[in-house]
């Protein structure tokens, strides 16, 4: 949570923070988007820097980048540009965080355990996003922004007590094309899904009011939709880990699963009626969301030697997908229609799922050190 809030405290405070640094949604979109790109390309640096100085020092150094960020953001933000460079530079924070809990987890938890805490570990986001939302009548309404953005950057600096000394940092196997290739396959399907994800957080409340549902009906099935993608992926996370236990297959089928209904429920948003809004959102949210920590456990686990290089690959293709779904979906929206948009949705999402088989039967054929691990059904 640390790592992550800044860029969805910038939403939450949207309103404040345009009246008084001046800038209209369109610079709003544009400070989001280059969070997200500056996650994206920080990727594959933040994964050497964490396999090569270990899960603890990345994670405190993570947890200072954001921090400090925030805390700059309260004392010297008098522009719309100062805005744009911290949030650049809380990106940073983003990529590092991520890959060090990655790391820390694989390295600390039984294998029959991981899903369960992956699960758990990737409710920071829409706990940030509660957290974000609760600083809107606690602090700008009250007190003003920058004191939510000061109280923000204290509360993520002290995570810094809570971080565990790392494993002994051993130097990772020089990664070969064999498995470089089928992780770059993954992230492109991490990409192809995360764009309509991002996508219907943004644009689910503005495409149900055009079919002319009720505002507040609308607004309320987002609420149910992020409660529920956040029970989703504890609930998906421990069930990973029952399967595995009892041999019945890979966290990869399960995640393929979760896309292809994932999809379906996107495809529902572009039937009118208020019950294919709340079952297409429910889908959508609580399966076609819920996946990124199982993504994360299928990589750690075919990939145990050398698991924050091996995500980076595949988080890339998530920043990379909410950088570009948004402005894509969004445009096909304004060009053609919310239909349109939804229907294109679930198509993408429809090839992830294929994207995903297709890379771990990639790594499979090709034989790698870290599938037979993964794939021999023998608790690690």
């Amino acid at each position: 949570m640390a790592s992550v809030i800044p860029v969805f405290f910038v939403g939450a405070l949207a309103v404040q923070l345009a009246a008084e640094l001046h800038f209209d949604p369109a610079g709003l979109g544009v400070i989001v988007a280059t969070y997200f790109g500056g996650s994206a390309l920080a990727s594959i640096p933040a994964g050497a820097l964490v396999e090569r100085f270990g899960a603890a020092f990345a994670s405190r150094l993570a947890i200072v980048i954001a921090g400090s960020s925030m805390l700059a953001v309260a004392l010297f933000a008098r522009s719309y540009w100062h805005m744009l460079a911290l949030l650049l530079f809380a990106s940073l924070a983003n990529s590092i965080g991520q890959l060090a809990a990655n790391t820390a987890l694989a390295q600390r938890v039984p294998k029959r355990r991981q899903g369960l805490v992956f699960g758990l570990k990737q409710c920071a986001v829409p706990m940030s996003t509660l957290l974000a939302g609760a600083a809107v009548p606690l602090f700008a309404l009250t007190v003003g922004w920058r004191w939510a953005w000061g109280a923000a950057g204290l509360l993520a600096l002290s995570a810094w007590f809570l971080v565990q000394p790392s494993e002994p940092v051993t130097p990772a196997p020089p990664r070969s094309r064999a498995a470089t290739v089928p992780l770059v396959v993954i992230g492109v399907a991490a990409m192809l899904a995360a764009g309509p994800c991002n996508a219907l957080s943004t644009f689910l409340v503005s495409s149900s009011v055009d079919q002319g549902i009720d505002p507040a009906a609308a607004g309320l099935t987002l609420t149910a939709g992020s409660a529920l993608c956040m029970t989703s992926r504890v609930f998906l996370g421990w069930l990973a880990d029952r399967r595995s236990s009892a041999g019945g297959g890979r966290p990869i089928f399960l995640l393929a699963g979760m896309l292809a209904i994932g999809s379906a429920g996107m495809a529902l948003l572009s039937v009118r009626g208020w019950l294919p809004l709340a079952a297409g959102a429910l889908l959508g949210f609580g399966l076609g969301w819920a996946w990124p920590g199982l993504m994360n456990l299928a990589v750690v686990q075919l990939n145990p030697d050398s698991p924050a290089s091996a995500t980076a690959i595949t988080q890339m293709g998530i920043y990379a997908g909410a950088f570009v779904g948004p402005v894509v979906l969004g445009t096909v929206a304004a060009a053609t229609s919310y239909r349109v948009a939804w229907i294109v949705a679930a198509c993408s999402m429809g090839l992830a799922a294929c994207g995903m088989l297709l890379g771990y039967r990639m790594l499979r054929k090709r034989g790698t050190p870290e599938v037979a691990i993964a794939t021999s059904g023998v608790p690690r």
